[in-house]
C-alpha cells in the first residue's frame, strides 16, 4: 500500500473525479489550491484534450473540519417524537407571550439591569405543562424554574420563555421562545418562536430542527449564506450583564469586526441571533457568558441549516460552555483567526471559562 500524502497543490478551474483502487469516489469543480491526503487517484480535465493523473484526494480548500455538537442518537424515543413535542411546548409559550405583548408589563429586577417579567414566568409554567404531560420522568432546567426532575433521565430540556426579556418589555421587536431538549447532554430537537413586527403589528416565526433532519422556517427548509468573505458579512454578537474582562475584550473585538465586515449588530436574544444565522441573512454570532437555555435550541439549529458551532476558542462546543461563535462555515476560521487569541488570553489570566453547569449524575458523553 501506499504511504499517505498530504500536499497543498495548484490547480486550474476544470473538473476532478476521484477514484479509491479503481472505485469511484466524487468528483466536483476545480479552481484555486487544493489540499490532497491518502494514495487515491486524481483525474482531473483541464482542458478538452488535456488530462493529470497524481495521488491525492480533494478537500474543500480553507476549510476546516470541526466536530458536530448534534447527538447522533435519539435513544428510545424516536427524534420526531421528540420535535413534535419541543413545537407544541415552544407555541404554548409563545401563546402566553402573544396574549400578552401589548400589554403593560409587571417587571421585576434580577439585578441593576437584568428584568424578569410575568409573562416569562407564566410563559415556562405553560411549556412545563406541556413538556411533562408527554414525558415526566425527563430532567428540565429553566431560566427562570431551575431544574426540575430526575437528574438521572438521559434527557434534558433546556427552557428559555422568553429570551431577549428587556426587548419584550420595551416592545422592542427582537425577542423569542427558545425550547430544545439533550440526549446524553447534545441536542436532538430544537425550536425558536421569534417575535417579528413590532407593536400593532406583532407576529411570529418559527424555526425547528432535528439531529439529522435538518432546519425549517414556518415549514421551509432554510440554509446557512454562502458568504465566504468576512468583509461582505454581517455580523451579530451579544454582552453580558456583568461588565468583566471578557464584557471589555468583546467590546474590542466589536470594533475590530465593525471596520472589517459590512457591519455588527447587537439585537439582544440569543436564540433570535443563532436563528437568523440559520435563516442566512447574517454571516455569524458570537458572544461569552450564556447559559445551556440560551444556546441548546438555536445551535443545533445553526448546525442542521449546515452552519458550524464551537466555543470562541475554536474548541469543541457543548450547551454548558460558557462562550459561543456560529457562522455559515465558511468564514468560521477566518474569525477564530481574531476571536480565538483574546478569548484565550483571558482564560489564561484566569477568567473563569469552564463549563457552566451540568446537572449532577445527568448522563453525557462528553
Amino acid at each position: 500500500m501506499a504511504r499517505s500524502l498530504l500536499l497543498s497543490i495548484p490547480v486550474a478551474k476544470g473538473h476532478y473525479n476521484l477514484f479509491d483502487s479503481g472505485r469511484f469516489i466524487s468528483s466536483g469543480s476545480l479552481g484555486g489550491r487544493i489540499k490532497m491526503t491518502r494514495s487515491w487517484r486524481f483525474s482531473s480535465s483541464i482542458g478538452r484534450n488535456s488530462r493529470v493523473m497524481m495521488s491525492a484526494v480533494s478537500e474543500s480548500p480553507g476549510k476546516k473540519r470541526y466536530a458536530k455538537i448534534k447527538s447522533e442518537s435519539a435513544g428510545p424515543i424516536p427524534a420526531s417524537e421528540l420535535l413534535q413535542v419541543v413545537e407544541l411546548a415552544a407555541k404554548a409559550g409563545a401563546a402566553v407571550v402573544m396574549e400578552n405583548v401589548e400589554k403593560p408589563r409587571n417587571i421585576i429586577y434580577k439585578g441593576a439591569t437584568d428584568l424578569v417579567t410575568d409573562t416569562d414566568k407564566n410563559s415556562e409554567l405553560a411549556i412545563l405543562d406541556v413538556v411533562k404531560k408527554n414525558f415526566k420522568d425527563h430532567l428540565i432546567l429553566g431560566e427562570e424554574g431551575g431544574l426540575i426532575g430526575d437528574t438521572s433521565s438521559e434527557y434534558l430540556w433546556c427552557i428559555d420563555p422568553l429570551d431577549g426579556t428587556t426587548n419584550f418589555a420595551h416592545g422592542y421587536p427582537c425577542f423569542a421562545v427558545s425550547v430544545g431538549v439533550l440526549f446524553h447532554g447534545k441536542p436532538i430537537a430544537a425550536t425558536v418562536v421569534e417575535f417579528v413586527g413590532g407593536p400593532m403589528c406583532w407576529n411570529t416565526r418559527t424555526f425547528s430542527a432535528s439531529a439529522g433532519g435538518g432546519t425549517y422556517c414556518n415549514g421551509q427548509k432554510i440554509h446557512v449564506s454562502q458568504t465566504d468573505q468576512v468583509e461582505r458579512s454581517l455580523l451579530v454578537t451579544g454582552f453580558g450583564y456583568e461588565h468583566d474582562d471578557a464584557w471589555a475584550t468583546n467590546i474590542e473585538l466589536f470594533k475590530e469586526f465593525t471596520d472589517i465586515s459590512r457591519g455588527v449588530r447587537r439585537l439582544g436574544a440569543a436564540a433570535v441571533d443563532m436563528s437568523h444565522v440559520a435563516l442566512g441573512i447574517v454571516e455569524a454570532y458570537w458572544e461569552y457568558r450564556l447559559k445551556p437555555w440560551d444556546m441548546a435550541a438555536g445551535a443545533l439549529i445553526v448546525e442542521e441549516a449546515g452552519g458550524t458551532v464551537t466555543r470562541m476558542d475554536g474548541g469543541e462546543f457543548t450547551v454548558f460552555d460558557r462562550s459561543v461563535l456560529v457562522s455559515n462555515g465558511h468564514i468560521h476560521g477566518k474569525l477564530l483567526e481574531r476571536i480565538s487569541p483574546p478569548t484565550e488570553k483571558l482564560i489564561r489570566d484566569g477568567i473563569d471559562m469552564s463549563r457552566w453547569f451540568k446537572p449532577k449524575d445527568y448522563q453525557t458523553d462528553f
